[in-house]
Formats: structure tokens, sequence, C-alpha cells
């Protein structure tokens, strides 16, 4: 028989995430929710299944009061709307998952969930947005042949662009952390309250994250320097052969640095031969157009859930590549 019990102790969820959840991804590692737990500091609500005492699944929860619903842990919300993404549902056959998913309680929305984290031959699943993906591989780890997915017309007004804003004087710098600070700035002058870092709960976590990554050697810095002034900074992290950029910000002086900063993003992860970039979701009008693979994530929820979230803007990450 399958039990589910709830679990709000953080020491404790902690326990269970550390040793059950799959780690797959930079999402996946309990220090990296941690630093959004801390900021946001949402009740965990773990429902935990287990059978014959022994654990066997996990649906991870905050219950997240300002909003007052309940979202994937650790709750942390950008315009009402949670952020990490890739998120799971784990467990260890059909019945556990259908025992799991029919306890969630009312005003349950899970965004960002992998294809794997539904169970199969279900009615068709909510997809709430698509993730974009850069394979080096495909490309036999050359930029240059990459770039030949461009049609003719579109390398030369792409040329044309980049050589307009290398005639300031391009530069790049790598990993110097005092950058971060113009990556904030810039992005609050660009987006103002649409900016995440508008909310000093959302800055507090990515300085906290900022901080983990650092120490543990997982942060990437990346600064395109024009004219002798800062133009654009990403931020990123490689875990294992993915490299995830995270956030960024331009410069408004510099139109089209962000095509700059991301095909450098490209380049150097063609030379470093890794497996995928992840520039998570939105499209904001480049990731098409850039030839990336667009990767479906899921939305689990009760239907009221749905209706109290429709209202919400459905974008994500925050647009500082226009």
């Amino acid at each position: 028989m399958i039990k589910i019990r709830i679990c709000s102790d953080l020491e404790e969820c902690r326990h269970l995430w550390q040793q059950y959840w799959p780690v797959e991804s930079l999402f996946d590692l309990w220090p990296v929710r941690a630093c959004f737990q801390e900021a946001f500091n949402h009740t965990p609500f773990f429902l935990v299944a287990e059978r014959n005492g022994n654990i066997q699944g996990l649906i991870a929860l905050s219950r997240i009061e300002d909003e007052q619903y309940f979202g994937h842990f650790p709750g942390e919300t950008w315009q009402g709307k949670t952020w990490l993404e890739q998120n799971k549902i784990v467990a260890a056959d059909t019945h556990v998952y259908q025992a799991l998913v029919q306890r969630l309680p009312e005003f349950t929305i899970i965004r960002y969930l992998t294809e794997d984290s539904l169970l199969p031959g279900e009615e068709a699943p909510v997809v709430d947005e698509l993730g974009y993906l850069f394979f080096p591989g495909r490309y036999d780890y050359s930029f240059n042949r990459y770039q030949e997915q461009f049609s003719g017309k579109s390398r030369k007004k792409l040329g044309r662009e980049l050589d307009k804003l290398k005639a300031f004087g391009l530069a790049y710098r790598h990993d110097c952390l005092e950058d971060i600070d113009h990556l904030f700035k810039m992005n609050l002058n660009a987006f103002h309250e649409r900016s995440y870092f508008w909310d000093p709960r959302f800055l507090k976590s990515f300085e906290n994250l900022v901080i983990w990554l650092h120490e543990n050697r997982l942060l990437r810095v990346k600064t395109v320097i024009l004219g002798g002034k800062v133009a654009a900074v990403d931020i990123g992290s490689v875990f294992g052969s993915a490299y995830t950029v995270l956030a960024g910000g331009a410069h408004s002086d510099f139109a089209g640095v962000a095509k700059l900063i991301n095909f450098h993003h490209m380049e150097w992860a063609s030379r470093q031969r890794l497996e995928v970039i992840d520039f998570l979701c939105g499209e904001f009008g480049w990731k098409k157009r850039f030839h990336l693979t667009p990767r479906p994530l899921y939305q689990l929820g009760k239907p009221v859930a749905d209706v109290l979230l429709s209202s919400i803007p459905k974008s994500h990450t925050v647009p500082a590549h226009v």
C-alpha cells in the first residue's frame, strides 16, 4: 500500500532531496535551490510517497504565501510565476506517480516539468514554455559550420551588424566577478520593473547563486567590452558537459550587442566541445532565428490553479537579449 505524507521541515526536505532526487542538470543541485529558498523563505510542502516504509517518490512543492498557491520548490517567483526550470516528479512506478498527483493540494501549479516527469499514455500534456538548446556536436564543434545554417543574405546582414559593433574596438573579458554588478545595473536600467532583479528577493537569490557557483568553480562570466566600455555581461555555469546561460544585461548604447555575446557563447562552447548550451525558456525574437533547438517543458496542476494564474504574464527569462 502506498502512503503519502507531507514534509515541511526544511532540513528533512534537504535530506530527502539529496538522497532521492536525480541529478541531471544544474537545477537539480540542492545548493542551487537553496540559494533561492534562503531569499524567498517559502514553507516547503514535500509530498513523500512510501511503500512498506521505503521512499518511493517525491513531489517537491512550496507554499507560496504571497501568491496563494503551491508551486515547485523553492517557490521562487518572478511576476507571480516560478522561474527555475527542468523540474521533476520522482516516482518509482505508475502507481506511485498517480498516488502523488492525486494528493496535490488545491491551487497547485507545477511549471517547467521535464518530459520524463509525465506519465506516458495520459491525455496530451500542457506545454508550459519552450526552452532553447544549442548542440555544438551537430556541427562537428565548428562554429563556422554552424554559421552555414544561415542564408547568404542573413550572413551578410549579421556580418554588417557585428562589424559595426567591432568598429568601436572589441575585447572580451572572462570570469571577472566585478562585472556582475554591471549586469544587474544594465538589466535594471533596460527593463525596470520587468527585470526580475527588480524584486530584491530575486536579486538576493542571484547574489547567493553567484557566490556558490564561484566557490565551487562552476561560474562563468562573459563580458563584451566595446570602445573601452562594458557593453554586455552574461553569467552562466558549466555543469558536466552542459553550459547554462542564466542571466544577462546589455548596454543600451550598443544595439545588437546581444547577438555578439550569444555568438561568443556558441563559439566558446564549440571550442570546449561541450554537449549543449541551454539558453532557457523565452524566445525573445532571436532564438528561432539562430537555429536553436526547441525543447518543450510542461505544466501540471489543479484546474483551479490554471484559472488563478491565467492573468499572469507568461514571459520567463529576463529579456536581456532582445
